[in-house]
């Protein structure tokens, strides 16, 4: 295929995937887990019973950020296990992406314990990759990218 044909297929495809977020509607175009709650509740399902979590003091690593935090304790939906929720005692104007990256986004750090806390409680232990098993990254802007995207992913998923 010539080049001048590959240029003209992708921007009809990237006009085609335009064209179908506008009809489906604004919520198409964040990625998942990227909007706010407007409660602000964030929430892991865990496989365990309600019984065996307390809200107070929250499991870890959730009791770490106790005094900043609200922590729920109820069955999840069908009765597949326990919802585990946290949300911000006191909530803040959305972080923007600088501070998302530089890993001082307060409702990341609510996210991550949440994760953490449904691997002790399911599994004993938090699995990590640290070091990362391939070693040192070559200092590129591509690889600095791609570090704090990696510090970041803990904190907040897919963005």
């Amino acid at each position: 295929m010539n080049a001048s044909l590959t240029a003209r297929a992708t921007r009809t495809g990237g006009s085609l995937v335009q064209h179908l977020r506008s009809r489906l509607g604004t919520s198409s175009l964040h990625p998942a887990g990227a909007q706010r709650s407007a409660s602000g509740w964030l929430a892991v399902t865990v496989l365990c019973d309600p019984a065996d979590l307390d809200e107070t003091p929250p499991p870890p690593p959730l009791d770490e950020l106790a005094d900043r935090i609200e922590v729920r304790v109820r069955p999840a939906a069908g009765g597949k296990g326990t919802e585990l929720a946290a949300r911000l005692k006191q909530r803040r104007v959305p972080d923007r992406a600088e501070r998302r990256l530089s890993g001082s986004d307060a409702e990341g750090e609510v996210r991550s314990a949440l994760r953490k806390a449904k691997q002790l409680v399911e599994v004993g232990e938090v699995l990590v990759v640290d070091p990362a098993p391939h070693g040192q990254r070559t200092a590129t802007p591509g690889g600095a990218l791609l570090e704090s995207w990696t510090r970041s992913a803990g904190k907040g998923g897919v963005r």
